[in-house]
């Protein structure tokens, strides 16, 4: 695996840019469980809608699919994994989070099937969320810009696994470990989505989001040629803000949950 493939949520997107307005996410809102691929996904952009919301009082749990590990073309997986675990631990720092957790599906061959969405539904219910936040998992960030495979395969198995998580009659060993259904989930926010039609006002906590992405030094010292971390989520930033109407904003796809 080259240094590319395990890169940004959200590359650079092909102009011109959407320009229709978003709408508010809601905030009524206690508990939030982030599920994403590799350790640096969420700080793409997401990291700073995380900030508002640990900011006004919510429980936000990061929980890490891969650790990353075959990020880096110039050092091995066994020494790679490690470092990202630190660097995302102190990005979920930065920003209000507390407990970061790690699956240890092997990064860059992640396979959507039923032992992903059983570790998602595990995680669900453990946690409790009312909301749950992965990454983009569209076939392409728009246009022509291809998105990653480990991406694709997680944001999946997040839709199936949340309401995996409200079925007593799935994943049953589930209940042998203690862990009941959880039903309660009310929607799956999907970051930097080209469909996006929501947006947080990240005006206040820019700063922190950008302070998040910088605490993946080594990762992004490895990658040659990636632009610093305030000037790549300027441009993304105050194009979202522009269409909420705001300084900066954070987009996501809002896909409601039933168990019908």
């Amino acid at each position: 695996m080259t240094e590319h493939e395990d890169a940004p949520q959200q590359p650079e997107p092909p102009l011109p840019m959407p320009t229709t307005p978003l709408q508010p996410l809601p905030e009524d809102w206690e508990r939030a469980l982030v599920i994403a691929a590799h350790p640096d996904d969420v700080e793409y952009g997401a990291a700073a809608a995380i900030a508002r919301w640990t900011g006004q009082g919510k429980r936000i749990v990061y929980c890490m699919v891969t650790s990353g590990e075959a990020g880096i073309d110039s050092m091995p997986p066994e020494q790679t994994g490690p470092l990202r675990e630190k660097e995302e631990r102190a990005a979920a720092a930065v920003v209000g989070v507390d407990e970061v957790e790690f699956l240890g599906h092997p990064d860059g061959v992640v396979e959507y099937g039923l032992p992903l969405r059983r570790d998602v539904a595990r995680a669900i219910r453990r946690h409790r969320p009312d909301i749950v936040i992965t990454g983009n998992f569209h076939e392409t960030f728009g246009g022509v810009i291809l998105n990653q495979a480990d991406h694709i395969a997680v944001g999946r198995a997040v839709l199936d696994g949340a309401r995996d998580a409200g079925n007593r009659w799935v994943f049953t060993e589930l209940l042998d470990e203690g862990l009941e259904p959880w039903n309660k989930v009310r929607a799956i926010w999907a970051a930097g989505s080209p469909e996006a039609g929501h947006c947080a006002d990240i005006t206040d906590t820019f700063d922190l989001g950008v302070r998040s992405l910088e605490a993946h030094a080594g990762y992004l010292g490895a990658l040659p040629g990636h632009p610093e971390p305030r000037e790549f989520l300027e441009g993304f930033a105050r194009a979202a803000g522009a269409r909420l109407g705001c300084t900066h904003g954070s987009i996501f796809e809002v896909y409601p949950l039933t168990l019908y």
